[in-house]
């Protein structure tokens, strides 16, 4: 296979020691692309590209309008090729076809939505005592902005990372999750198309611990991005205190889908399947807590286990998946080992709890969803991000011990709730602690809405103009209108 390179100063380029590595189907394990691997070498190359770029480059200097200008046409480029993006996303990711194709279409939104919003109005202007000053607000790029993405939306978190960067007038560095990088390649290839000036992207691929700790801990980066696991983002905040750069983490949860008695069966029913089995639970906002009603568990559960029993596993290419393989075979290990940790602990399965190997499942990376119920709070299954289909139900007795249970996690970014009582649905929303909630529905993202969590869920918003300011800096100006002697220091008059 032609090794699939990095993208450097408007060029493609291969890594310095020559290093590749395999990419692998997780639906069946095989390889079906070779890239080149990066290394803390090529991180320091792509950071000199960058900080020229911006130092010295065209791309920081433009107007609005024409940085806008090419997002507006990246985003044509992403709509013209959105049948083969979506196949080679399910194919590297595993995610179903239907879902791949919603996040291409989301991508291409999402860069639309930053050039649409970098032309409008970003300043002020305000007035002071003196009459003869006038003061000016700007905004301007951060600078050089490092950007590490994870394999859950290879595509999508390249828009979501790339999209209000560039609008700013930054110059980027995007680091896709080793495993996963295809579609960022192919979308720098569509970022080349689109005659984006050199230097104003960069694509660097590689490990996490090497290459995406350079741009971490590089003093010539102003800013860092990044979405992935709590404990990787601790390693990134501690880095990036070398020159107290700007910090956006999107890390873990562990988020609560309340049910309560009156909400509508039928539609409860299924958003509690689709908040924890949609992307196979490989989701930072999946509902992987569901904390039910007492009321309604005898005749909720068995309804939700014979349901999620029934869920189509499979490649993600047939037309039938519901629900893919998880992401690698060290992945799928370690979530079927959270399985066994949780059984250890006492709690009950009615649904899964294993391996999927029948048939074209053999050599797949594919867990059943599966269901636990007698859980504790305690317990490593309640506490714990899984990151894969597998949900623990929680039961309540009365609306405070459902705020109680919803809040008592040391993460906090996203819950939904279930209701037929809207007052009483928003009055719990504003009790929980989390950065995005949903009432009556879960995992609808917005372009427009910012995204982020509370406590140890992260740093900072990404999306909406939230997300744009995080790419930003705010300057004051004060023009003195009327210039004249001070008359301070008698000595200056004087000469």
């Amino acid at each position: 296979m032609k090794t699939l390179p990095m993208f450097f100063n408007g060029a493609w380029a291969t890594a310095g020691d020559g290093a590749t590595r395999e990419i692998l189907n997780p639906a069946n394990n095989q390889v079906i692309a070779v890239v080149t691997d990066g290394s803390e070498h090529d991180a320091r190359l792509a950071i000199a590209h960058a900080r020229r770029a911006f130092d010295e480059g065209p791309w920081p200097q433009m107007r609005a309008p024409e940085r806008a200008a090419y997002l507006f046409k990246l985003a044509d480029l992403i709509d013209k090729n959105a049948a083969a993006l979506a196949e080679l996303e399910t194919r590297n990711n595993g995610k179903p076809l239907r879902e791949a194709k919603y996040d291409v279409a989301d991508a291409a939104a999402c860069f639309r939505y930053y050039a649409g919003l970098i032309t409008k109005p970003l300043g002020q202007t305000y007035e002071v005592g003196d009459p003869a000053i006038q003061g000016l607000v700007v905004r301007e790029p951060l600078g050089v902005c490092g950007q590490i993405i994870p394999w859950n939306y290879p595509l999508l978190m390249a828009a979501w990372k790339l999209a209000p960067g560039l609008a700013a007038g930054n110059c980027c560095i995007l680091k896709p999750a080793e495993t996963t990088p295809l579609t960022a390649i192919e979308l720098f290839k569509l970022i080349a198309e689109a005659g984006f000036p050199p230097g104003a992207a960069q694509l660097l691929l590689g490990p996490g611990h090497t290459a995406g700790h350079a741009l971490a801990a590089s003093l010539l980066v102003d800013k860092i991005a990044f979405t992935g696991g709590t404990v990787t983002g601790r390693k990134i905040m501690a880095a990036a205190t070398g020159n107290i750069k700007k910090v956006t983490l999107e890390l873990g949860g562990k988020s609560p889908c309340i049910v309560f008695a009156d909400a509508d069966f039928e539609v409860a029913l299924e958003y509690a399947m689709f908040a924890i089995f949609a992307g196979q639970g490989e989701v930072c906002s999946a509902g992987s807590r569901l904390l039910l009603d007492r009321k309604i568990a005898d005749r909720f559960l068995p309804r939700l286990a014979d349901a999620s029993a029934r869920i189509v596993v499979g490649d993600g290419l047939h037309p039938e998946t519901e629900m893919g393989p998880l992401i690698t075979p060290a992945h799928m290990e370690k979530v079927l080992g959270d399985i066994e940790a949780g059984r250890a602990e006492g709690a009950e399965t009615i649904c899964g709890g294993h391996r999927l190997t029948a048939g074209a499942l053999a050599h797949g990376n594919f867990v059943a969803p599966t269901i636990f119920v007698n859980t504790q709070p305690g317990m490593k299954i309640v506490r714990e991000e899984i990151f894969g289909p597998v949900l623990a139900v929680q039961l309540f007795a009365t609306e405070e011990e459902a705020i109680h249970l919803a809040n008592d996690s040391i993460y906090g970014l996203a819950a939904g709730v279930f209701t037929g009582d809207v007052g009483k649905g928003l009055r719990v929303l504003k009790k929980l602690r989390a950065g995005i909630t949903w009432l009556n529905t879960y995992h609808p993202t917005f372009c427009e809405a910012p995204w982020g969590g509370y406590k140890q869920s992260g740093l900072g918003r990404e999306l909406g103009t939230f997300g744009l300011d995080a790419y930003l800096e705010t300057k004051q100006i004060n023009i003195n209108t009327a210039p004249a002697p001070l008359g301070w220091f008698r000595s200056a008059g004087t000469g």
